[in-house]
């Protein structure tokens, strides 16, 4: 890390010593130095310090929401698909989902994959819980006399496991005088209060006392049948897919009856929540989620944490049921009650095709993603080479560029192939594969089409802006691009549902100030330079905005970087003095700026929140710092990949050599970019600056600050080419 910060310091020195634009005041180098664990956090808080509740705005929620009579029932099938799902193999499963609204469930709680475990306790904790280790079943509880149960040795959870949350569901009916039902241990854990004390128990619903399901407002059973068989070792398979299609379709059949059963004895009016609470192997997998409720049928189920119509996540689940008997959800609980939504399912076997489909996309992104990153790298270092031989030779160079520029748009063609149905193919990762290497292939084409490619900035303005429009509508579109996109996030990996992602951040900021130092570039010709300095900002400030602002982009760390990014390009392109002084106050600025958004986020009701007003409470309750700190040893995590740093540091130390030995690097092509578009210089040292400031402030880390230059260089460079064959420059001076 002290290397690559190191050679960048030493690259934007030289930058930023380069002659000022004719006319500007000159700029002087102060010799400045400008930097999955749990990553956005995105369940919405329940409430904020000194926020109260009653029990009649719990009752009015709960009626508002379409609640019954203020039964609730979850059934807890671990480890079930909707490709599990069949009207001939589980015709009670099949009978309820005709009866409910219809979701994905990511049951993502800590690590890679969910046991059993790990899932009814993040029920239980409102909050995404492990246990500390791998997994596999939840204790069995130790039944009473009382018709209750104790888990034993419970304080674990607490005193070692550090789940300090545990518990949290159970307490909170007990003090509102409610108790709940629980069949099987799973079901046990969830509904068990913060000692371990279950009020209503059994193993099993043959073991249940006469009228015990009516005792309670909360009935929750776990229906283990399915998960049982991939725990034969006591823990969670390390391989993927133990069983054989054959032994899983007879646990599905067990699972499915006892489902029936279950289903049979409740009592009428209960509303039904069913979840597929954990995966089943070492791969994971989206989960079948259904709710049964008066007006469900035939609709999507989502929730406003995942602000999608059709994802919902574990936490979700403890505030639906308490939501559901009319008790105020506490205020650790990250979840939002399960919401109904408009849109239509169409017919059943319509509905699961289609959410069997979605965890089919979410599989393939994330087995692409490290062999996509690796050629991505591979393809880079490759880049920098090959230029490095042509350009000394002087030969290839209208090939060169044209590859610099396809190289250039692979990042969008990743949201661009999500307008496709690839999905659907038969061959889902060829046709994604395809897909991208054919957007990128067009617009590389567009680039160099038009009236726009006898200028020297016009196929860089066409790139970045594609890349910045295609980011800057998906934000205002619900982010339907960059979910399940290789450079996006997927809920099966559940590291995020909507907003700015890391690597989207990255090419947003880099593609924003590149096309807003083109439009400086015009400006600056026409004697405007004032106007060219409000362009940078209005652009920069409004993709700031728009990418910081809760519910639209929701980037915590991207605001941060994006400030010191926009500031040093506006005062370069201004003709003022930079020093690292005034590089720290941009960033301290983008720091209360970004602190600002979510303290306003903070004040909003609890069910509006995002992440970003939690944090808000976390600094108040104490718990930012251990969030500060998961998130730093991510960061420094992403300093080894092999799939990242190759490209931060081949792209750095052609940079580096570029302005040291310019004539022997490219032959004067890139400092020809600078003199002939000095605007884009400041553009470039923006676009680094933002660049390294959000890999020290993210949790992507070497991620941000590879895509910002996977990005940028080539484009530079093809601008470079374009102005050395139109107009060779002067050989450059040495030092």
């Amino acid at each position: 890390m002290r290397r690559t910060l190191s050679a960048f310091a030493l690259l934007l020195g030289m930058l930023l010593a380069t002659p000022a634009p004719a006319g500007a005041a000159t700029t002087h180098d102060a010799s400045a130095q400008p930097t999955a664990a749990a990553r956005a956090e995105t369940g919405a808080p329940r409430a904020h310090a000194g926020a109260t509740g009653s029990r009649a705005e719990a009752d009015a929620a709960r009626v508002q929401a379409g609640h019954a009579d203020g039964r609730v029932a979850l059934v807890g099938v671990p480890g079930l698909r909707w490709s599990d799902l069949s009207e001939r193999e589980t015709p009670n499963l099949w009978r309820l989902a005709g009866r409910s609204a219809l979701g994905s469930l990511s049951v993502r709680a800590v690590g890679r994959v969910t046991c059993p475990y790990d899932g009814w306790l993040t029920v239980s904790a409102g909050v995404r819980s492990a246990v500390g280790y791998w997994c596999g079943p939840p204790p069995a509880p130790e039944p009473s006399a009382d018709g209750g149960a104790v888990i034993p040795d419970y304080g674990y959870l607490h005193a070692v496991a550090g789940q300090k949350h545990a518990g949290t569901l159970g307490e909170a009916l007990r003090a509102a005088g409610q108790c709940g039902v629980a069949i099987g241990p799973g079901a046990g854990l969830a509904l068990a209060d913060r000692a371990g004390r279950i009020g209503v128990y059994a193993a099993s619903l043959a073991d249940l006392r006469p009228g015990a399901l009516t005792r309670c407002r909360v009935v929750a059973a776990d229906v283990d049948d399915l998960i049982r068989p991939y725990l034969a070792t006591g823990t969670l398979s390390r391989t993927p897919e133990p069983l054989t299609a054959a032994q899983r379709a007879v646990a599905l059949r067990q699972a499915d009856a006892k489902v029936g059963a279950v289903l049979a004895a409740l009592p009428a009016g209960t509303e039904v929540l069913l979840a597929g609470l954990a995966d089943h192997d070492s791969e994971p997998h989206l989960r079948a989620a259904m709710l049964e409720r008066p007006g469900a049928a035939g609709r999507l189920l989502g929730a406003a944490s995942t602000h999608r119509e059709d994802i919902t996540i574990l936490p979700d689940i403890t505030a639906t049921l308490l939501t559901g008997a009319g008790v105020q959800v506490p205020a650790n609980v990250v979840g939002t009650p399960w919401r109904v939504a408009d849109t239509r399912t169409g017919p059943v076997a319509e509905a699961v095709a289609a959410l069997d489909g979605a965890d089919v996309a979410g599989q393939t992104i994330r087995r692409l993603g490290g062999g996509f990153f690796t050629a991505l790298a591979v393809l880079q270092v490759l880049f920098y080479a090959v230029a490095f031989f042509l350009l000394r030779r002087r030969r290839a160079l209208d090939w060169l560029r044209s590859a610099a520029l396809v190289l250039a748009s692979l990042p969008v063609a990743t949201y661009l192939v999500n307008l496709t149905p690839w999905g659907q193919a038969g061959m889902p990762l060829l046709a994604l594969v395809g897909g991208i290497l054919g957007c990128a292939v067009v617009l590389g084409a567009v680039a160099l089409s038009g009236p726009w490619r006898e200028r020297p900035l016009g196929p860089l303005a066409v790139v970045t802006g594609v890349t910045a429009a295609v980011l800057a509508g998906d934000l205002l579109t619900g982010t339907t691009l960059q979910l399940n996109s290789v450079m996006g996030y997927t809920a099966v990996v559940g590291a995020r549902y909507y907003g700015l992602g890391n690597i989207p951040f990255a090419l947003l900021a880099t593609s924003v100030l590149l096309t807003a130092t083109v439009l400086a570039h015009w400006l600056i010709g026409r004697g405007r330079r004032d106007l060219a300095v409000g362009c940078i900002v209005a652009l920069g400030g409004l993709a700031m905005i728009l990418g910081g602002w809760p519910g639209v982009g929701s980037d915590f760390g991207g605001v941060i970087a994006f400030v010191p990014g926009i500031a040093v390009t506006a005062m370069m392109i201004a003709g003022r003095r930079l020093s690292l002084v005034k590089l720290a106050a941009f960033c301290v600025a983008g720091g209360v700026i970004v602190m600002a958004i979510a303290y306003l986020d903070y004040l909003r009701p609890p069910g509006s929140q995002t992440h970003l007003g939690r944090f808000v409470g976390q600094v108040f309750s104490g718990e930012a710092l251990e969030v500060i700190g998961r998130k730093l040893s991510a960061m420094l995590g992403t300093l080894l990949s092999p799939n990242l740093m190759p490209i931060v540091l081949a792209a750095a130390a052609f940079l580096v050599f570029a302005v040291l030995r310019p004539g022997a690097a490219t032959a004067g092509v890139l400092p020809a970019a600078f003199e002939r578009t000095p605007a884009l210089r400041a553009g470039f040292v923006g676009t680094l600056v933002s660049g390294v400031v959000g890999m020290l402030v993210n949790d992507s880390g070497a991620a941000v600050l590879s895509m910002a230059l996977a990005l940028a260089v080539p484009l530079v460079l093809s601008v470079g080419i374009k102005g050395w064959t139109t107009r060779p420059p002067a050989p450059p001076r040495t030092r």
